[in-house]
């Protein structure tokens, strides 16, 4: 099991409907498929992560095909480093489209990885976990990930919070993390059909300290959306959170609109003077 306790780090051991570790704490799993590792102290917000609203949306989009592009170039990336064993962390997942899309390419080419989902959404792991029962579902901050130092061999990043730090703790010094962020003209006709003004997101920083960046791709075309999957497209964003009555009104007059697709893919290995320093130290390197 890739995840482990919160509290102690011990092992977790599934037993009947319950993960327990060695020093006796106890987590149930709930009748959706995941588990409950988020500790108390960690997050005082009330509700956390996406909503139902906004994770349904993004499902039936994703599941429309409109993010293939950006599915497809994951996989040819991420394929070659895995190997049988490779335990991959997905750390934000969502609803868990492009994981399952992983898990199943590499069960397809013969590989026997091990896959574990971590959201602070309840709403989003309730679709992740119906989506790849074989993986291992918590809820969890990627601020305080319950994985040992060194427990994952694969950290996947995807639209979601960035913890530089974290991630660098619980990646195998031999591992990939691999990033997916917006490039500044996503989305813009979109924007531009809403709003009077709108606005280009920023240039992604690529420098993550510890890290060396190993390979990025840019994910440039554009896509035709209609009926239902126009409105589903802008749910699954912040920005219709952040939108006026007004505004949500021009949306819902969109039946069919024709946007820009913008993202970039980054793979990352922990820097080798991190890794050298490590081992200066007698570190655990797993």
């Amino acid at each position: 099991m890739i995840f482990c306790c919160p509290v102690c780090k011990g092992a977790l051991e599934k037993r009947e409907k319950s993960l327990f570790c060695p020093n006796g704490h106890c987590y149930d799993i709930s009748k959706y498929g995941y588990v409950n590792l988020l500790m108390s102290n960690q997050s005082s917000a009330k509700r956390h992560g996406d909503d139902r609203l906004m994770v349904e949306a993004r499902r039936d989009f994703l599941d429309a095909g409109h993010y293939s592009p950006i599915r497809d170039a994951l996989l040819e990336m991420a394929l070659p480093c895995l190997q049988n064993g490779s335990r991959v962390l997905d750390a934000g997942c969502g609803e868990g489209w492009y994981t399952a899309a992983l898990y199943s390419s590499a069960k397809a080419g013969g590989l026997d990885i091990a896959v574990a989902c971590s959201d602070i959404s309840k709403d989003a792991l309730r679709y992740a976990a119906r989506r790849l029962p074989g993986a291992e579902h918590a809820v969890s901050s990627s601020a305080h990930l319950p994985v040992v130092d060194g427990g994952c061999d694969m950290l996947l990043n995807l639209f979601s919070p960035l913890e530089t730090a974290e991630f660098r703790r619980v990646l195998n010094p031999g591992g990939s993390l691999i990033r997916a962020v917006v490039l500044p003209k996503h989305l813009w006709s979109l924007k531009a059909a809403v709003y009077d003004v709108p606005y280009e997101n920023g240039e992604p920083e690529t420098e993550l300290e510890g890290f060396e960046l190993s390979e990025r791709v840019d994910i440039r075309t554009r896509i035709k959306v209609e009926g239902m999957d126009v409105k589903r497209l802008f749910s699954m964003t912040p920005y219709y959170y952040k939108t006026s009555a007004a505004d949500q009104a021009k949306l819902d007059a969109l039946d069919r609109i024709e946007t820009e697709l913008e993202v970039c893919l980054l793979r990352y290995s922990i820097s080798q003077l991190e890794t050298g320093y490590c081992q200066s130290l007698n570190c655990d390197v797993k």
